[in-house]
């Protein structure tokens, strides 16, 4: 089955999974056991009625009388267990994070249509590994990990509804449900499609992610467990950016191209596609009682069960120049898989002395694997598999000591052919209502993903088997959090054995590479917004510096993102208006080039992109619960030069007037 007929049937699946979504809404808005409303003398419902941007709940009991819900009941728990309540306001981080990845997409700049990759314009090293992914990074933005995902606790069943029209042909989808079917236990059932057809030749996108997720907990807190199903899919057509003559066509405004159809592209008959599948369980046992002898004290043992599979697959028609010589010379097939086990024991202390102690040990099984053993020419081995196991132990400790909250965290890899440890530290403290200060350092040592390491292709430059040292990497993190002040993170960290792919050398092919000498990287991130009436200028500057002695690592110095816009209530306070325009800008750097073959990004020192404006017109609007969204992308395209790339040969979006909502209900 081919990527297309495998996007077919993902269309069918989305109709059935409307249809099962709204059947369990209804049925849960006639089910759902109410619980206990706030007391009257708490309500406020006459004040939220008469701001347009309240964020409250309310519903009729069986009386007919209108019944008004404590909005902090509405609870979402992450995966750290920080919890926090729906917020159905609109701000101006709403309109930020309104976008395909439903997050702020702040030093990120995508590419031409949606549902594509994003280019980085800058990095964090915060999220710690022990252990290496499939790679094909640049598929991964629209993939959700483990600890992306959210679990929830609501007093009635509650929905949320997103819609955002694409670029051409298509539109983006998301709907969401969760209820409670007692205090103590929660699902939830979401489902995000995306299909744009886009402005350029073979551009096509179709991305679907559908989850599931439970949550539970006994009466006597004694034992809990929350669980998810999580299966995501990312399909692209790809033509491998302009042709060099395509890319003078493009940039020099000729009009005939104006029409991006018709601009030349390397290839019109290549398409990749990523799945994966997961299937997560997480739960944990109280063995001695609050009521027992040790009043103070919580000892509990944990099970953590994760088996997830991916799989990377890249068609294209017939060989092409781009990527070199080829075994065969049509129907080019490359397919890559990862199936990974991994079970955690966990042995989890609280005492008000020493705070949460927890120790735990891993064992992941994993296969990393091809259809075939591959014999080079020049007599190499490219092996059909990586599979074995691995074993870990580590632990976590979090405690509050004078104000200031503790944490750490320990893992070592101790059997296994990948070694990998990591340790993070961090303090927090809360120097007055509004100052929040913050420190951490990570340490981290891991093999480098798998398609470094081992890859094969139908084309004959693509296929190698290495053995490159751990990756090392070193920093040290500087947190402000002040509303009155300002938001400020700064950054220093040292990449060792940085591996990269590397497309330095003009005319060669793309190979996987190790750097040799340290880098160390830099960055400063400054956020502060200011009010003056019904008027707001919300900024956010980075300063990036990296020292290194080549090209591998590249981020541009400046990025800022400057929005000066303006909020109202209007009739009688029954609508919240927002409307502003948002200024995006980055200097001029040598960008990452993206292989459609790899599903990767690389290293270039050929073409600098960057340098060039970006003006986002809006006009958002809040009705009740409902959040309305208007934008005008990239509204200087045509009189400020056409020299704006996402990536060399591949260029930004050009002005579109999009629009959309997102819509929650409380039933």
């Amino acid at each position: 089955m081919n990527c297309e007929e495998y996007a077919k049937k993902v269309k069918k699946v989305k109709y059935i999974l409307f249809v099962i979504i709204t059947c369990i809404t209804i049925s849960a808005v006639q089910a759902q056991k109410k619980l206990q409303p706030i007391p009257k003398d708490k309500q406020q419902l006459n004040q939220q009625r008469a701001d347009g941007n309240a964020n409250s709940d309310s519903e009729k009991d069986k009386t007919g009388e209108r019944k008004e819900y404590d909005i902090n009941l509405y609870k979402i728990i992450s995966h750290q267990r920080d919890t926090t309540a729906v917020d159905t306001t609109l701000t101006i981080e709403k309109d930020y994070k309104y976008n395909y990845l439903r997050k702020d997409d702040f030093g990120l700049i995508p590419f031409a249509n949606l549902g594509q990759t994003y280019n980085s314009l800058t990095y964090s090293f915060d999220r710690t590994q022990a252990f290496p992914d499939i790679g094909m990074r640049a598929k991964h933005f629209n993939y959700d990990e483990v600890e992306d995902v959210k679990y929830f606790n609501v007093p009635t069943p509650t929905t949320e509804l997103f819609f955002k029209t694409a670029m051409e042909q298509g539109q983006l989808l998301e709907a969401f449900i969760t209820m409670n079917t007692s205090k103590r236990m929660n699902f939830s059932i979401a489902y995000k499609g995306m299909r744009s057809l886009g402005k350029y030749q073979n551009v096509l996108s179709s991305t679907g992610n559908f989850k599931l997720t439970a949550n539970y907990r006994t009466k006597n807190d004694r034992y809990g467990l929350r669980a998810h199903f999580y299966s995501q899919d990312v399909l692209n057509n790809e033509n491998g950016g302009l042709t060099a003559e395509a890319v003078t066509d493009f940039v020099t405004g000729v009009e005939e191209f104006t029409d991006r159809s018709r601009l030349a592209v390397q290839f019109q008959n290549a398409e990749n596609i990523l799945v994966g599948k997961r299937y997560y369980l997480e739960h944990d046992y109280k063995i001695v009682r609050q009521k027992d002898s040790l009043r103070d004290n919580n000892l509990r043992i944990g099970h953590t069960f994760n088996y997830e599979t991916k799989y990377y697959i890249f068609n294209q028609d017939s060989e092409n120049e781009l990527f070199g010589d080829a075994f065969v010379s049509s129907s080019l097939r490359d397919r890559t898989q990862l199936r990974k086990l991994f079970n955690q024991a966990s042995l989890s202390y609280t005492t008000k002395t020493f705070g949460d102690v927890k120790f735990k040990a891993n064992h992941t099984k994993y296969n990393y694997f091809f259809d075939k053993i591959l014999y080079t020419a020049d007599g190499n081995v490219v092996p059909n598999q990586l599979e074995g196991d691995v074993i870990a132990i580590g632990g976590q400790w979090q405690h509050t000591i004078a104000g200031i909250r503790l944490k750490a965290d320990l893992l070592a890899n101790i059997s296994g052919e990948l070694g990998g440890n990591y340790f993070t530290g961090s303090a927090r403290y809360k120097l007055n209502e509004d100052i929040d200060l913050g420190a951490s350092i990570v340490i981290n040592s891991k093999a480098p993903n798998f398609n470094f390491l081992v890859n094969q292709s139908d084309y004959i430059a693509y296929n190698w088997r290495n053995s490159f040292e751990n990756e090392r990497t070193q920093s040290i993190n500087f947190s402000l959090k002040s509303k009155k002040w300002l938001n400020a993170d700064v950054s220093f960290t040292s990449l060792d054995n940085f591996t990269y792919f590397s497309g330095l050398t003009d005319g060669a092919q793309i190979s996987p590479q190790q750097s040799q000498d340290a880098i160390t990287y830099l960055k400063v991130k400054v956020g502060r917004e200011f009010r003056y009436g019904k008027f707001a200028l919300n900024n956010t500057i980075m300063y990036q510096q990296v020292g290194q002695t080549g090209d591998v690592f590249n981020v541009p110095e400046l990025v800022t993102r400057n929005t000066i816009y303006y909020t109202d209530k209007w009739f009688k306070k029954a609508l919240f208006i927002q409307t502003g325009i948002t200024f995006n800008y980055f200097t001029e750097y040598f960008g990452d080039a993206y292989s459609p073959l790899l599903g990767e990004f690389y290293s270039q020192n050929q073409q600098k992109i960057g340098g060039f404006p970006r003006f986002d017109v809006f006009i958002n609007a809040k009705v009740r619960r409902t959040r309305i969204y208007f934008k005008l992308e990239h509204l200087n395209s045509s009189f400020t030069g056409y020299e704006f790339f996402s990536a060399p040969n591949q260029p930004y979006r050009d002005f579109i007037i999009r629009f959309g909502l997102v819509w929650n209900f409380f039933s």
